[in-house]
């Protein structure tokens, strides 16, 4: 069941070559229960890791890595307007965007092509182009690894925030993600108020009313026009998260940058931490096998036998270069180890 000195390279997008002293997977409640009886397992640093899309290893990982493959798709219960899906937390992300386009449910296809699993979704939140996981969230189910019991949050529960959850701050490491539950549209209702989507589709030739399937299809082609494949490149996807500020830094901001994008917030304006980054600079900076990406200022890759700790470094340096030229500080959004 536990295996030691795991190369975890094939389990995280970056790529990186490094080690975990102690690895195992779990494909049920009842396993992952197993697992954290094993006195090897409950006097170690535990890492559960999904699709390994959100992590940057900086060093080998000296304690047991649990790998969540938790599966099952299905529709639980539905009325005339909406159905309620549960996924287990294993399931690929996209996959269950799929599944929802496959069943003629509407409410994630702006989600698509999201790298990870399910149960890393509502830990930070996931979203993109005008919409979040919190927008079609129902409740999960989650295990404490303290105790053994399975438990029921529910979307205020869960404390979500842009990029934020409770299981990112204040019941960090307690709980394991088991399964969670959307409530869909059964109704098609598509959310085409970002920009890039409503251009995509007239590129595309579909005119009229975009369905669901039409806006997933839009998604796909922005992200693979915009980001690159993990598996042909080692990426995490977006490096930093969006930095907010108030009205009055912006306007600051504004009167020296005229051409500062910036999007309305409760509290304030976000801004893209991609143009941030270009304008210092940055933007298809390499040094030998690790930089910025050339098309995308916000994704940091790794090219072939990158360290994690030269990425890393190369992180904080954008961020100081970020703060000085601007004022602002950004945050990493992708998992430092």
């Amino acid at each position: 069941m536990l295996e030691h000195n795991v190369s975890l390279r094939p389990y995280h997008t970056f790529g990186i070559e490094v080690r975990a002293r102690l690895f195992a997977r779990f494909q049920s409640v009842d396993e992952l229960r197993a697992l954290l009886a094993l006195p090897e397992v409950q006097q170690a640093e535990q890492l559960i890791l999904g699709g390994g899309s959100n992590l940057l290893f900086t060093k080998d990982f000296d304690g047991v890595v649990l790998k969540n493959e938790i599966c099952g798709l299905e529709i639980i219960s539905q009325d005339e307007d909406t159905a309620l899906v549960r996924a287990g937390a294993g399931e690929s992300w996209h996959g269950l965007v799929q599944y929802a386009l496959d069943q003629d449910l509407s409410g994630i296809e702006n989600l698509s092509l999201i790298p990870g699993t399910v149960g890393a979704a509502p830990l930070q939140n996931i979203g993109a182009y005008g919409a979040e996981l919190k927008d079609t969230f129902e409740e999960l189910e989650a295990l404490e690894t303290a105790t053994g019991r399975l438990r029921t949050f529910s979307m205020e529960e869960c404390g979500f925030g842009y990029r934020e959850s409770v299981f990112k701050g204040p019941l960090k490491n307690q709980y394991i993600v088991t399964s969670v539950v959307l409530r869909l549209h059964r109704r098609p209702q598509p959310n085409v108020s970002y920009g890039a989507i409503q251009t995509t589709l007239q590129d595309l030739g579909i005119a009229g009313d975009p369905t669901p399937r039409h806006v997933s299809e839009a998604v796909v082609h922005i992200r693979r026009s915009k980001l690159p494949d993990p598996a042909e490149i080692g990426n995490a996807g977006s490096f930093f998260k969006n930095p907010e500020v108030s009205q009055h830094k912006f306007d600051e901001l504004q009167a020296h940058y005229p051409e500062v994008p910036g999007y309305p917030v409760p509290g304030g304006v976000k801004v893209p931490a991609a143009w941030l980054i270009e304008q210092s600079g940055w933007k298809g900076h390499r040094r030998g096998p690790y930089g910025v990406h050339d098309r995308q200022a916000l994704v940091l890759v790794n090219h072939g036998g990158a360290q994690g700790q030269d990425i890393r470094d190369l992180a904080y340096e954008i961020i100081a270069s970020v703060r000085e030229k601007f004022g602002i500080e950004l945050h990493p959004e992708v998992n430092i180890m």
